[in-house]
């Protein structure tokens, strides 16, 4: 297995440039109903990883009070707390699920930190589910069934 089976490449991401303003980025999460964004510069670099929190704790800061006055701001502007590292395209999958233990996705960039996609733990969790499903351990462990399923209580 390698990173480009699980990449979800560019044109189906949604992503956000450095000089949209913040309130670009926080609708454009919003329509998508995510609360992370990988963010890229116009030469297609991956730059950062914008999350909900990012937006509260830059509102706080600044006592911006509306939505509509986050259009005042760029998203360069915006500090982020939390780094979403990259993995390199031909980085290994370990490398991929060491990031994806703290991340939501992971950006995977080329050799020349082009952004290209992302992959999401969701994907990677899938992947690992498929590689193992008629495996032993698998086999052996007894279906999950929650109590109200077995009192037909659902």
């Amino acid at each position: 297995m390698n990173i480009f089976q699980l990449l979800k490449p560019k044109a189906l991401t949604a992503y956000v440039n450095e000089d949209m303003t913040l309130r670009q980025a926080i609708e454009k999460m919003r329509h998508h109903g995510f609360t992370a964004i990988p963010v890229i510069n116009n030469e297609g670099h991956y730059v950062k990883t914008l999350a909900e929190g990012d937006f509260m704790w830059f509102m706080l800061a600044n006592d911006i009070g509306e939505l509509n006055e986050l259009g005042e701001y760029c998203v360069r502007d915006l500090p982020v707390r939390v780094r979403c590292k990259p993995v390199y395209v031909d980085s290994t999958i370990g490398d991929l699920f060491k990031l994806s233990m703290n991340q939501n996705f992971v950006p995977v960039v080329d050799d020349r930190d082009v952004f290209i996609g992302i992959v999401t733990r969701r994907d990677i969790l899938q992947a690992c589910y498929e590689a193992l499903k008629d495996s032993e351990m698998f086999s052996e462990q007894p279906e999950y069934v929650r109590e109200e399923e077995q009192d037909g209580e659902l």
